[in-house]
């Protein structure tokens, strides 16, 4: 199994976030402190997403325009998720917590999405899952350029996350395994056939003055997390699991 992702397992002061180290490299992942969002209520399966967009100065006569999405959680899904943690604090890992961990995600999301795009499978070791890792080479070597550009997420892009299905399981050797799965929405500017991506949404951003609205499209992408709590065992992160809304399904 793949390790070194987000390590959780440990608790950090506030200022310091979450560190993860790699077999090439290792990050300092700094907890984010400004909020993209301003509504975070009923996503995930069976939610709905809202964009907005507005000037960031009503009185400058050529405004920025910034895009906000508003998530409704499921509820149902929510309150589960809630109970899950609570299992996990309570029998796993006392000192889990989700922000930390959500944190932490992005930053992977940032990173490996990044090797996607650029086809850098070699360094998706130790970050994936190993049986995954052939199975994205080879999709992706079916992708035409603009869509492995679409596969890339940027910090400044990123509009939404939140957590989906949480997973908690024994397999036939006894051996106790958590799972997490993250849900992101982003922006690309990527050139992308309008009727390919069924279920994004597609709008212009004012960039800069009039007549310089750039077009972009909100995707999708699922990236699961799964630790192994066996003792004895690392405490690390893999991704087991990624899709990109019809890019990577």
């Amino acid at each position: 199994m793949a390790h070194f992702i987000i390590r959780s397992c440990c608790r950090f002061p506030s200022s310091s976030g979450i560190r993860r180290f790699t077999n090439h490299q290792s990050f300092h992942l700094k907890r984010c402190i400004k909020t993209r969002l301003c509504v975070l209520p009923p996503c995930g399966v069976g939610g709905a997403l809202a964009l907005r967009a507005y000037s960031s100065d009503r009185g400058d006569p050529k405004p920025h325009q910034k895009v906000v999405v508003v998530g409704i959680p499921n509820p149902f899904i929510w309150l589960r998720t809630r109970v899950y943690y609570f299992l996990i604090r309570a029998y796993f890992d006392s000192e889990f917590n989700i922000e930390e961990f959500t944190e932490g995600a992005k930053q992977a999301f940032f990173h490996v999405s990044k090797l996607l795009s650029q086809c850098q499978f070699a360094a998706l070791e130790g970050l994936v899952a190993n049986d995954l890792i052939g199975k994205l080479e080879e999709k992706c070597g079916l992708l035409p350029p603009n869509y492995k550009t679409a596969l890339l997420a940027r910090p400044d892009e990123l509009m939404y996350t939140t957590p989906g299905d949480v997973g908690i399981y024994y397999d036939d050797k006894g051996r106790r395994f958590v799972s997490i799965l993250m849900r992101f929405w982003y922006l690309t500017s990527a050139r992308l056939p309008e009727d390919s991506l069924e279920g994004t949404r597609v709008f212009k951003v004012a960039i800069g003055g009039e007549g310089e609205a750039e077009s972009k499209r909100l995707l999708t992408a699922n990236y699961e997390f799964q630790r192994e709590f066996t003792k004895g065992v690392a405490p690390d992160w893999t991704i087991t699991r990624i899709e990109h809304s019809k890019l990577l399904d």
